[in-house]
């Protein structure tokens, strides 16, 4: 089958290169979103995606819309079979969903129709799920709701963050993908309507919605950090400042209110609505990342202070 490929992020690298090591797939050419500029030189960076495409030497498109005339017109005349979709971040308008005689075929890391959008694996953990996975179906105009052609499944630990729960949803959603696309290209795959009961949306995650509620349960915050672990990374005010917090562990301990910390020896906790949680590794303003213990004793915590 031949295909063009779309996809920007990190994630989306274990599908395009299960297409290319898939001896009954050609992947004729890569769409990913623009160059973007990166690091303290804000020097333009092609995208992971895009990365790959350049060292095996397919032609890449990066069109700032999916709409643009001459986006549509090169994709027309590479004549793809179908449209691989993995994290592209742009929208598919109808003009660009009729190329492809097989339309384009969307994984998507969550259970559809739960966690439609943009941020599904940080979803299913802020929300407790003890179940995920990731999707295979065929693009609509309607967000995230075309017919399923396949699944897969994946248990959420309790120390799951979102980048590794995300990092084997992306190895087990390629090879969803392949056999997907092997599938339709039989003849054998075929794709049935999405539920309409059960239906839950995960839209983008903000730096803002990543600030920590310590008025939560305990459980709560855990998750709530957990789900923004790595990107775009939980925080809380500490004075005028904001200080970056990573993982924690839920303990039993009692007795701080929410936000207050308590520096002991071996640990730091802070409070919430139930018990404390212990601080794993924090980052201050203008510091690397470092233990909670070794933050704590350069910053010379007061008693009485409180993160929030």
């Amino acid at each position: 089958m031949r295909v063009v490929f779309a996809g920007t992020p990190a994630p989306a690298v274990p599908a395009l290169r299960a297409l290319l090591d898939s001896p009954r797939h050609d992947v004729a050419a890569v769409v990913t979103r623009p160059d973007a500029p990166a690091g303290r030189g804000r020097k333009l960076v092609r995208s992971p995606v895009g990365a790959l495409a350049d060292e095996q030497g397919i032609e890449v498109l990066t069109p700032a819309r999916a709409s643009d005339p001459d986006f549509l017109a090169r994709l027309a005349e590479l004549e793809p079979d179908c449209c691989p979709v993995v994290a592209y971040g742009a929208l598919l308008r109808e003009n660009a969903l009729a190329v492809p005689r097989h339309g384009w075929i969307n994984l998507h890391f969550s259970l559809l129709p739960a966690w439609r959008g943009a941020a599904p694996v940080q979803a299913a953990i802020r929300h407790g799920d003890e179940i995920t996975g990731a999707t295979t179906f065929r693009i609509v105009p309607e967000l995230d709701a075309g017919p399923v052609f396949g699944v897969v499944t994946e248990e959420i630990g309790g120390a799951d963050t979102a980048g590794t729960l995300l990092e084997r949803l992306s190895v087990s959603g390629s090879a969803l993908l392949v056999a997907t696309l092997d599938g339709i290209e039989d003849g054998t795959l075929h794709a049935e309507e999405q539920s309409s009961e059960h239906v839950s949306y995960a839209p983008k995650v903000t730096v803002e919605d990543a600030k920590v509620d310590f008025t939560a349960p305990a459980q709560a915050v855990d998750r709530m950090i957990r789900s923004v672990s790595p990107d775009p990374g939980a925080w809380a005010w500490l004075g005028q400042d904001r200080l970056k917090i990573g993982p924690v562990t839920v303990s039993d301990d009692t007795g701080l209110s929410p936000g207050e910390l308590a520096v002991q020896r071996r640990r730091v906790l802070v409070g919430t609505a139930t018990t404390a949680v212990q601080l794993g590794e924090v980052q201050a303003r203008g510091k690397k990342l470092m233990a909670a213990t070794d933050w704590a004793r350069g910053a010379h915590i007061e008693q009485g202070t409180r993160l929030q």
